[in-house]
């Protein structure tokens, strides 16, 4: 009795997942208009569930806006019913808009790292499947140089305890997330979603304490 009193917590997370899109919450943050995003570069991760991964780039100094949304697969316009399916061959990623004269993109790969685990091939805790994956897609040659020299670096390191799976591809089209997914950690309604509380909240906890001089102010108090 008291084991299955010990398992049952465990059970219920791995009842909760990324899938769980209870909220139809619009977007909190306003999205920015071209001017705003001017001088900004784009880098586009994905790191297992997209609230996950929005969350901590949307606390990161220089960071002007994080997309949710899907990269990798050949099926156009895709729904997040047909990428939850794993039949698309996209991974949930998100889009990183950030002024390289605030924070490079060797540092938001740096970031990335410690926000997921890349050495779990297709699997980010309790999400299992192809659209989990560790990716990283980049633009252009110097950010496919960046991604691999950073990962051997981590790997000749011995950074983490098993080899890095990361994905390193050139992106092709990002398609973006439904609107209720844009912002969802952040929108208090969504703060009592189980996966929220046992899977994200952890992560986005843990991401802040490590970079703590990194973070927007809003985000510095209290960490």
């Amino acid at each position: 009795m008291k084991r299955l009193l010990f398992l049952l917590p465990l059970f219920l997370l791995f009842l909760a997942s990324c899938t769980d899109a209870s909220s139809k919450q619009t977007i909190l943050r306003p999205k920015l208009t071209a001017a705003d995003l001017a001088g900004t570069e784009k880098a586009i991760f994905a790191g297992g569930c997209f609230w996950c991964t929005e969350a901590v780039f949307e606390r990161v100094q220089g960071v002007k806006q994080v997309i949710s949304g899907y990269a990798g697969g050949k099926e156009k316009n895709p729904t997040y019913e047909q990428v939850s399916s794993g039949l698309t061959g996209h991974a949930e990623a998100v889009q990183v808009y950030y002024d390289p004269k605030v924070i490079t993109y060797k540092e938001l790969l740096e970031m990335f790292f410690v926000a997921h685990d890349p050495t779990t091939l297709n699997r980010q805790g309790p999400d299992v499947g192809r659209q989990y994956r560790s990716a990283i897609f980049y633009q252009n040659e110097e950010q496919q140089q960046l991604a691999e020299a950073y990962i051997k670096e981590l790997d000749n390191n011995r950074a983490f305890p098993k080899k890095i799976v990361t994905e390193v591809k050139p992106l092709t089209t990002f398609w973006l997330a439904e609107d209720y997914h844009q912002n969802y950690y952040d929108i208090a309604e969504n703060r009592s979603n189980p996966y929220i509380m046992n899977v994200t909240a952890p992560k986005v906890h843990k991401f802040e304490k490590h970079f703590k001089t990194k973070l927007k102010p809003q985000y510095q108090k209290g960490v």
